[in-house]
């Protein structure tokens, strides 16, 4: 009895050793590559000056965030872009993938690929595509005033309101089949046989997609509003590439106002790392209240 116990604990033993074995050069790189430059960063965020220079400066860094004119502009502009083009976004991801998930749909594949085609774009190649868009003698200028809607071209990029419009624009092209294939893979774990007894109950689409779709996908719903939100906050190619954060700064994100604070400006690392860590805050806070208030499970 008791050789057998330790035969088989000594077998968990080996299984358990042969896990960790697989899984030690992961989490070694895991907290080489993230965890400890994370640490270095948040010391690095309580300091001043550079290289041998560096000196510790406590929260001077930290306030001088809020006293900072291009930061706060910054900072607005990342929650304007998250205030308008996620919901946006996630609506249209979630109708389109309702619109694909019926079954007497034809050539569903290739609607699909087409959606999710603008996601696998390399994004200095689609910034480039926007640029020449709206540019002031690209095809959106041409199509309206052929359209009679404007009489000359719109400089798009030099106004701060419609430069924002672009990028808007631009990540809602982007992104939205990147979502959808999430809702996509959640609506068809749900039987079509809740639809066909909606149907017969009398239910519209309409009343079908509010009353079954919503509710049994918002855990996929919660999961994507939060990687949206994620990915907004932390937004910098779009700022860089399409409009180079002008004009006068009036679209600059955080990210990017980031990176000219370490390698375009005289480099202060320091106050770079304090900026990250505060986009790392409201990263974790915003999560947390969406999981709060969308997870309703008990």
């Amino acid at each position: 009895m008791n050789a057998s116990k330790k035969k088989k604990m000594s077998l968990s033993r080996k299984h358990n050793l042969t896990g960790w074995g697989f899984l030690a050069p992961a989490a070694i790189l895991i907290l080489i590559m993230s965890f400890v430059p994370m640490v270095k960063a948040l010391l690095l965020s309580f300091q001043t000056g550079i290289g041998a220079n560096m000196k510790p400066a406590g929260l001077l860094n930290y306030q001088r965030m809020f006293q900072d004119k291009v930061f706060m502009t910054a900072l607005k502009n990342n929650f304007f872009y998250l205030i308008i083009q996620v919901p946006i976004m996630l609506v249209l991801a979630l109708i389109l993938a309702s619109m694909l998930n019926n079954k007497d749909l034809k050539f569903k594949g290739l609607f699909r690929t087409c959606i999710f085609l603008p996601c696998a774009t390399s994004l200095v190649s689609y910034a480039i595509v926007f640029r020449t868009l709206f540019a002031m003698d690209g095809f959106v200028n041409m199509a309206l005033m052929k359209l009679h809607i404007i009489e000359k071209g719109i400089n798009w990029l030099a106004n701060p309101g419609t430069a924002k419009a672009v990028i808007i624009i631009a990540l809602i092209w982007r992104w939205t089949g990147y979502n959808m294939v999430f809702y996509l893979s959640g609506l068809q774990n749900i039987d079509y046989s809740v639809y066909e007894a909606a149907r017969i109950d009398g239910a519209s689409p309409v009343q079908s997609f509010w009353k079954i779709t919503v509710p049994l996908l918002k855990p996929t719903i919660l999961l994507t509003t939060i990687m949206s939100t994620n990915g907004t906050l932390q937004l910098f190619d779009e700022s860089v590439n399409l409009t180079n954060g002008g004009p006068s700064n009036a679209t600059i994100t955080m990210s990017h106002y980031i990176y000219n604070m370490s390698f375009k400006y005289t480099p202060n690392f320091g106050y770079a790392a304090a900026m990250s860590y505060l986009i790392l805050i409201l990263v974790a806070v915003l999560a947390l209240v969406q999981m709060k208030v969308g997870d309703k499970r008990e």
